[in-house]
């Protein structure tokens, strides 16, 4: 009798052990983290960006710019799941994902990605995929009419967005170099910063751009956005790490770091050049310290994340002059300066300290590969110049395009001096 009461538990045991290996492949926590994350993440376009960019508008235009946000949310979601992950995360080639995954064919709420559910992996890049496109805003706003705003976004993304973030995330052929790119520098800050630039160019700045003042109507909407950001921002660098582990605690922690320095970089060049620092400089010093330390925020320590928000609030605020005064171009809400400039700056600086070998600035070694700072150096540059150059020649052809379809970018005068609120949607942002 004991004999066959063994052999039972035996024969037991070795039937539920395939069962718990395939259960412990899916992890709880990790899972847990994530959703948090893709809260966050959709946090920062709404309300965060869409209140800070439409307290930096004028009052007649604050409501197209809200619009802008919420209706590119809900278009990018839509492609996204139809075509937009596939094309970005399908096996593919080098340069563009296939189309197994479209409208997610043949994917069960348990399948995994890694030990996430693979659903929940998609909802989270798709986060990533809303907010992108919602950062271009910036660069027209006040003058695209809202026809082309959502022609060029859906086209963006599919055609830009989603074949960098193949090259970068999905296997393609920057992941094969071994570029450093933990949470967006050269997939979401470069991208947008150069569309919003091209942009810029393309429609012409705005009636009465450097020859009367255009004031941000209500600051208070834009720092109340601003922190909505900061605080989503632990979501987008540290939810990048796709677990609840220590690489999600130190991203997190350096993130919060660069910011706070950026901040107060910022507010230190206003108070030393112009007497006083202003709300508007410490929230925008902020952006751009998180858009410099996005790249690196899981490569790099401490240490290196204060140079970098210190040379990220620095060169940030030079870029945004120059850009605005020197070349006099009306990148409305400083799209390229802040997150261009900063990605591309945070792209390199990636480079410089992940490495071991700087003391106390040091950080988590090399991509396999590259065994040298210049041999990382290099990889981070081929990234940051094939992603600028690859998103100005094709946001430029589909400006082109778009305005022969829609008749023109731009409103008309008229509409312009009565407002996007009014003469796009019929509303107004205020009744007093």
């Amino acid at each position: 009798m004991k004999w066959m009461i063994l052999s039972f538990l035996i024969g037991l045991s070795c039937y539920s052990f395939p069962v718990l290996a395939e259960e412990s492949a899916f992890n709880g926590a990790n899972t847990a983290w994530v959703l948090s994350s893709s809260a966050l993440v959709l946090l920062m376009t709404l309300p965060g960006l869409a209140l800070f960019y439409g307290g930096l508008v004028r009052s007649k235009n604050v409501l197209s710019v809200l619009m802008q946000c919420f209706s590119i949310a809900g278009l990018a979601s839509v492609l996204w799941f139809v075509i937009g992950y596939s094309l970005a995360f399908d096996s593919g080639n080098g340069f563009i994902g296939g189309l197994d995954k479209v409208m997610l064919a043949g994917m069960g709420r348990d399948d995994l990605s890694g030990d996430i559910p693979e659903p929940l992996f998609m909802l989270f890049q798709m986060t990533f995929a809303i907010i992108t496109p919602a950062l271009i805003i910036g660069g027209f706003a006040e003058r695209m009419k809202f026809s082309a705003v959502m022609l060029f976004s859906g086209a963006w993304l599919l055609l830009v967005y989603a074949p960098i973030t193949h090259w970068v995330w999905g296997g393609g052929w920057l992941a094969e170099l071994g570029l450093y790119d933990f949470a967006g520098g050269t997939v979401v800050h470069i991208t947008a910063g150069v569309a919003a630039l091209v942009a810029a160019k393309v429609l012409g700045p705005r009636k009465g751009f450097l020859n009367s003042a255009i004031m941000p109507h209500n600051l208070t909407m834009t720092v109340t956005g601003a922190g909505m950001l900061w605080v989503g921002w632990f979501g987008f660098n540290g939810g990048s790490a796709l677990g609840a582990n220590g690489s999600a605690a130190m991203a997190i922690l350096v993130t919060h770091l660069a910011a706070s320095m950026g901040a107060m970089t910022w507010a230190a060049i206003e108070w030393i050049k112009f007497g006083k620092p202003s709300a508007l400089g410490v929230v925008t010093g902020m952006v751009a310290g998180l858009g410099t330390i996005t790249p690196a925020s899981g490569y790099v320590g401490p240490g290196g994340a204060l140079i970098i928000g210190l040379l990220g609030g620095m060169v940030c605020f030079y870029a945004t002059v120059y850009i605005k005064q020197k070349l006099r171009i009306d990148d409305s809400l400083d799209v390229f300066p802040v997150h261009g400039v900063g990605g591309i700056l945070g792209t390199l600086l990636a480079g410089v300290f992940s490495s071991t070998q700087l003391g106390v600035f040091s950080g988590y070694g090399f991509a396999e590969g590259n065994e040298t700072m210049l041999d990382q150096l290099g990889v981070q540059l081929i990234g940051v110049v094939a992603t600028f150059a690859y998103t100005a020649i094709v946001s430029w052809i589909l400006f082109m395009i778009i305005g022969k379809l829609v008749n023109g970018l731009r409103v008309s005068s008229e509409q312009e001096i009565t407002g996007l609120d009014q003469s796009e949607h019929e509303e107004s942002g205020y009744i007093l």
